[in-house]
């Protein structure tokens, strides 16, 4: 795994994004924006969900508008996305942490400036959010919706912003597919030094968001590329976070939760393992402290993986072992085996967090 690109450091409400920040999670409410107490509720279960921030779609001027009551009381910093309409940004930068601007539907040089104008009167960032469906039309007719377009565009309004004085930025590289995605992102990151926002944009119901993101996301990670995320999926707000967190711990960027290893289901399985898996798996969400836990289902893989794993469980006939840092702890019969690993577990997880 690369080394994360040093990036300059922006800061959204009280979270930094870039340099040597956690890389911070994000997503978007559906509600209409003018219904405060929808989107307060759907802020909140972002929010405790895990969420670092929340973007908000800013469509008519009672959205814009509604900004400043959703401000007094939501528990994460506030991003106003705005398309079309500038005039709207002028009056979310009132109230928000930051800006999401698509250059390619905002409108032109004088728009932007006034934007610019507004954030930096009131020292809020902009994200420029380039999207492969909606570039301007000279690098859509030049290019087609390709990274080289993309990356081009994003280029453009970059400097745009930098001739107006405006230095504080993230940039989005958006497309709806795996490949576009990441060769726009990795075709500009030597270019440029502000942080990225990563995305797979439109990229559907939560079975095909998931695979997409994490490929997308996944690749770019590891390639040291990224510093904000969201993982879009159609009307899944809590799955969003839970998947960004997934892809940010098996990509080895962030090191907190369980790391839970099961083995594939076969003949060999002397117990009911899916069962088992599924118990485990709740009763440990709880807990933040990073380990790696196994829950094998026979004796041909678990020795083996439990030497990799923090802790383990291997089920057999009617008994199982628990194992721990590599040795055996104990052999109980089954309808003992379950709650004594899990007391483990957080026993471990206690001691490991008190350390």
């Amino acid at each position: 795994m690369k080394a994360r690109y040093k990036t300059k450091t922006i800061q959204i409400g009280n979270i930094k994004i870039g340099g040597d920040s956690p890389i911070s999670i994000q997503s978007m409410t559906f509600s209409k924006t003018k219904d405060i107490q929808a989107t307060l509720e759907q802020i909140n279960r972002l929010y405790f969900a895990g969420a670092d921030l929340v973007r908000v779609a800013v469509s008519d001027e009672q959205d814009a508008k509604a900004l400043a009551e959703l401000k007094k009381h939501s528990p994460l910093p506030i991003i106003a996305d705005i398309h079309f309409r500038y005039k709207l940004a002028l009056i979310a930068a009132e109230s928000v942490d930051a800006i999401r601007i698509n250059p390619g539907n905002i409108g032109n040089k004088d728009r932007i400036k006034a934007v610019a104008n507004a954030c930096k009167d009131r020292n809020i960032p902009i994200r420029i959010g380039v999207n492969g469906g909606s570039l301007e039309k000279e690098f859509e007719n030049k290019y087609g919706a390709t990274p080289k377009g993309m990356v081009e565009s994003a280029l453009y309004n970059i400097k745009l912003l930098e001739d107006f004085g405006f230095y504080d930025l993230k940039v989005s590289l958006k497309a709806s597919d795996v490949q576009r995605t990441i060769e726009a992102y990795k075709m500009l990151r030597p270019l440029v030094d502000y942080p990225f926002h990563l995305g797979v944009t439109e990229a559907g119901t939560l079975f095909h968001s998931s695979i997409k993101s994490a490929m997308a996301l996944g690749n770019l990670l590891l390639d040291g590329i990224g510093d904000t995320m969201r993982v879009s999926i159609t009307g899944e707000l809590e799955e969003e976070i839970r998947v960004a967190k997934a892809i940010l711990q098996y990509s080895g960027r962030q090191k907190s939760g369980i790391t839970l290893i099961s083995c594939p289901t076969c003949g060999r399985l002397e117990a009911d393992l899916v069962t088992m898996v599924k118990e485990v798996e709740k009763r440990i969400s709880h807990i933040k402290t990073p380990l790696q836990v196994s829950v094998m289902g026979c004796a041909v893989n678990a020795l083996g993986e439990a030497k990799h794993a923090d802790i383990a469980i291997a089920f057999g006939n009617k008994s199982g072992l628990i194992i721990k840092e590599g040795k055996i702890l104990y052999k109980l019969p089954e309808e003992q085996l379950l709650e004594a690993f899990i007391k483990e577990v957080e026993e471990m997880a206690t001691k490991r967090e008190g350390k």
